[in-house]
């Protein structure tokens, strides 16, 4: 509201504006104002006209010094407002200035080749008549002279000296002249005359002609005649001196009168250009604005801030332009808003899942990499890694790019590989995607760790080895102890020599031994391949550690037993007999690793683990395991003492399995080894009250 009464305000004071100058410019003033009011607002215009030129100027200047401040520091829609403002000023100054210099050159040299050469030729016309009049005159009365010096009367005076008395009056009054003398050769004193010869002559108003008086070729004397000039004649010479007079005086002021109207140009000129300048500025700015606002808006949605709005009044195109950007950027931000809770559902997805994937560019550069990837390299080095070759030998790299090329011909491509660790070695399923065919196209790689897959299958290879060894070793077994319990009793029937019968009883006692150590090898291998399935209930781990802790109560001599339970743990879903027999053959295989060490610690201990877990540790000062047994340790009949059947472990990592458990081997410091045990807790169903008559729900992680 407040700009539109601007704009009307401005608009009635350009009119009224415009009426003063064309006032000022209608005026028929000579040379200069001629009365008090024309002086009044001559001076009131100019005045205003200089306030205009100085607010012009002073218009020009800030535009000036704005736009380049601007393009100095390369502001978005400088150079665009540079150009409007410019053009806009260059055809308001240039049609102007071009009215000026042609009313200048037709005021200043035109208007005095039409009119002031005319006039001036004139002019010239009434001088010469002007003086053909006086020389007619002249003629005349010199005629008047030359007849009077050939009177008779004349010549008589001047040789006899004999004066005729009258006839001078007689032939001045004849010619109508003023007076004549006569005067002898030598003058002097008049020897005769008529009239006030001797009074000054008013050459405006009289004649005078000097004649000489000649007698053959004796000259006798002179005369001089005096006559006045008409009335009607001195009155047309008197007029045309007066208007001669009057032009020689418009001529002598004419350089004032030609820069009187070059200033009041001047000043029209001025207000003119002000006016056109201020409204050529405007549209440059309802121009400018709009774009400009649009270059700032664009170099905003360009640094990522799609909630950028703008907020200029446009009309016409540029309003629809305005509105059409600002519609853009609502729409880029709804899109980007999608994209954004896409790509974090992608990420989510792929942190989620268990396996390691790796972005690959085309020159074999690292671009990003999920979660699970730290569980399978050291996070640091993760953190550091840029190309393949910070991740992986240089085989392995070479293997890899290999498949790279492989799957960009066909898309994926896939192979299994050993990769050793500071923890041991580990057996990787490697996948690698192609995004494209382009040469210039990325890779997708997947790493899924099948160490434990690879373990529980050569678990079951061996349960299954072990079923059908102890099945082919019992049937003998069975014949082999009857045959040898029947020796031993034909022995006390049959009479012997003493050396052969202690002989062949002690074979007999040596068969049956071994079929004993056979038979119980047998049992242990049956027991292996035919695990009871376990039946978990809910149990406290640390009662469950306690218990399988009092067996070796009185048996570990030498050994430092140390041990923390946390309190508070929450209850674990367990098969109470299995886990009490896993704790125990982890207590027993670190007492077994202890037995040649100097110093003899043991440590176990319960705590709350990540991710709804809790943990068992059981950490010995032992000689520890070296990374190639680490991949080995948990298989069965796999031992690094040279006895024991090797099944202790694997009967651990079968039971931890069963529990949907995990077990890990790990360096203990300074020396020895430590197996951290990975156990789910109890998911409790959380109960809502029975006023609710919504049934009890069970929560999951």
């Amino acid at each position: 509201m407040r700009k539109r009464l601007f704009y009307w305000f401005a608009a009635v004071l350009l009119a009224i504006c415009v009426v003063l100058v064309v006032w000022l410019g209608s005026f028929r003033l000579k040379f200069f104002p001629t009365n008090l009011t024309q002086t009044f607002i001559f001076w009131a215009i100019s005045i205003l006209t200089f306030v205009l030129m100085v607010t012009l100027g002073w218009i020009l200047f800030r535009t000036g010094v704005k736009l380049y401040i601007e393009r100095q520091s390369n502001r978005e829609g400088s150079r665009i407002r540079t150009k409007l403002v410019l053009g806009a000023l260059t055809l308001t100054s240039v049609p102007v200035f071009c009215l000026v210099l042609w009313s200048y050159s037709v005021f200043s040299y035109n208007m005095n080749a039409w009119f002031t050469e005319p006039m001036q030729n004139q002019v010239d016309t009434f001088v010469k008549m002007a003086r053909m009049f006086h020389q007619e005159m002249e003629d005349e009365t010199t005629a008047q002279a030359g007849l009077l010096s050939a009177q008779p009367e004349t010549l008589r005076l001047l040789r006899d000296g004999v004066r005729t008395p009258g006839a001078l009056e007689e032939f001045c009054r004849l010619r109508e002249s003023k007076s004549v003398a006569i005067y002898a050769l030598d003058g002097g004193t008049p020897l005769d005359f008529w009239g006030p010869y001797d009074a000054r002559l008013d050459p405006n108003q009289e004649v005078n002609a000097d004649y000489a008086v000649r007698d053959g070729d004796q000259v006798l004397g002179r005369v001089v005649l005096t006559a006045t000039i008409p009335l009607q004649v001195q009155k047309t010479r008197d007029y045309i001196a007066n208007a001669v007079n009057d032009w020689h005086q418009i001529a002598k002021s004419r350089k004032d009168v030609r820069l009187f109207y070059v200033m009041l140009e001047a000043l029209i000129t001025l207000f003119v250009l002000f006016v056109a300048t201020w409204i050529a500025l405007f549209l440059a700015k309802q121009i400018s604005v709009p774009i400009t606002a649009i270059l700032e808006g664009a170099g905003q949605v360009r640094k990522g801030n799609l909630q950028y709005r703008v907020q200029v009044n446009a009309v016409d195109e540029l309003g629809l332009l305005v509105r059409g950007f600002n519609q853009m950027t609502e729409e880029l931000e709804s899109s980007a808003a999608e994209l954004d809770r896409r790509r974090r559902f992608t990420e989510a997805v792929l942190e989620s899942i268990p396996t390691g994937v790796l972005s690959i560019g085309a020159d074999g550069s690292i671009q990003l990499v999920n979660h699970a990837l730290l569980k399978i390299f050291p996070p640091g080095q993760v953190a550091k890694a840029s190309r393949l070759e910070d991740l992986f030998s240089r085989d392995d790299t070479a293997e890899i790019k290999y498949l790279m090329k492989r799957a960009r011909r066909t898309g994926v491509a896939a192979r299994q590989m050993d990769l050793s660790t500071e923890h041991g070695k580990l057996n990787l399923s490697v996948t690698v995607a192609a995004l494209e065919e382009k040469l210039t196209s990325g890779f997708v790689m997947v790493l899924e760790d099948t160490s434990d897959l690879l373990r529980a299958q050569k678990a079951a290879a061996w349960h299954e080895v072990a079923r059908r060894v102890a099945h082919e070793i019992k049937n003998p077994l069975t014949p082999i102890a009857l045959s040898a319990e029947r020796i031993d009793r034909q022995m006390d029937r049959l009479d012997l020599p003493q050396p052969a019968a202690r002989i062949i009883r002690e074979c007999a006692d040596t068969i049956s031994k071994s079929v004993e150590s056979v038979k119980t090898l047998v049992d242990e291998f049956s027991q292996f391949a035919r695990f009871p399935a376990a039946q978990p209930v809910r149990c406290d781990l640390n009662e469950i550690v306690r218990e399988a802790l009092s067996v070796f109560q009185g048996r570990l001599e030498g050994i430092d037993i140390r041990t923390s339970f946390a309190p508070g743990l929450p209850a674990v879903n367990l098969d109470r007999e299995q886990f009490h027999r896993a704790v125990v053959n982890l207590v027993d295989n670190a007492a077994e690793a202890m037995q040649e060490s100097l110093v003899k610690k043991l440590y176990v201990a319960t705590q709350a683990g990540a991710a709804e877990t809790v943990e068992l540790v059981v950490a010995d000062s032992g000689c520890g395991v070296s990374p190639e047994d680490k991949e080995k340790l948990f298989l069965p009949y796999f031992s690094t003492k040279n006895r024991g059947t090797g099944l202790g472990l694997a009967i651990v990592s079968h039971i931890v399995a069963e529990h949907n458990g995990h077990i890990r081997v790990e360096g203990n410091k300074p020396t020895g080894a430590r197996f951290t045990v990975e156990i789910p807790v109890l998911l409790e169903p959380e109960t809502e009250s029975p006023a609710d008559g919504v049934r009890p729900a069970v929560a999951r992680t």
